[in-house]
């Protein structure tokens, strides 16, 4: 059975999408929302508690939380190559997945929200500039630990680049100026034909997300 990866493309779930890809593995994508009267919500329920997404199902092994899907299929796929085989770089990786979740994923959703998604008359230019003036201190943080380094880890490509890059994907759209090791980062990452393939996705299912459903998403995150 092909890996089965659920959650439609505009959620988390970009970040499984586009770890499939990067990993070369075939797999079956559900592109299922859980909002409002969604008769597969109570099967999802099942699977993730939560009622986030995404979660696979992995012949039989479920796991949801983006970041720690994407760490175990690296590390089950790519032990050694995308995933860093010494405990010192693996140490980083799980660092790196930390940061990103604690010190930059909320704003970032924030300035996607109030600069590009919501209709104009809804967006809040204060929470948009709270975005930004929050951003600044953990984007130098990273901008410096890219200096004289093309990624997280080193020479390489990684799990820690993907994770990392994938939480701030929506940042792409930002001005990024003052911190130009970080914009280049991000755009070599992003650029990259499996982020490619997962960024249509994305693109098709942000284009087909309606007024409504971003108001949902803004009150149910509280954004």
């Amino acid at each position: 059975m092909p890996l089965r990866i659920y959650g439609i493309a505009r959620t988390r779930a970009f970040r499984a999408l586009w770890m499939a890809h990067e990993l070369g593995l075939e797999y079956q994508h559900l592109p299922i929302e859980i909002r409002g009267a969604n008769p597969d919500a109570a099967a999802y329920l099942e699977l993730n508690p939560n009622g986030r997404l995404p979660t696979i199902d992995d012949d039989g092994f479920i796991l949801w939380e983006s970041l720690a899907i994407n760490l175990y299929l690296a590390k089950k796929h790519a032990l050694g190559t995308l995933y860093p085989a010494s405990l010192e770089d693996e140490a980083h990786t799980w660092k790196w997945c930390l940061w990103a979740a604690n010190e930059v994923e909320r704003g970032v959703n924030i300035w996607s929200l109030h600069a590009v998604r919501l209709p104009p008359a809804e967006r809040n230019p204060a929470a948009l500039a709270d975005a930004v003036k929050v951003l600044q201190p953990p984007f130098q943080v990273l901008d410096a630990a890219l200096a004289g380094r093309p990624y997280l880890l080193g020479e390489n490509f990684s799990v820690a680049d993907l994770n990392v890059a994938a939480v701030m994907s929506r940042a792409l759209d930002m001005d990024l100026a003052a911190t130009p090791n970080l914009e280049a980062w991000l755009a070599r990452c992003l650029e990259r034909p499996a982020a490619l393939k997962a960024r249509a996705l994305r693109d098709a299912a942000d284009a087909a997300t309606t007024p409504e459903v971003t108001r949902m998403i803004v009150a149910r995150n509280r954004l």
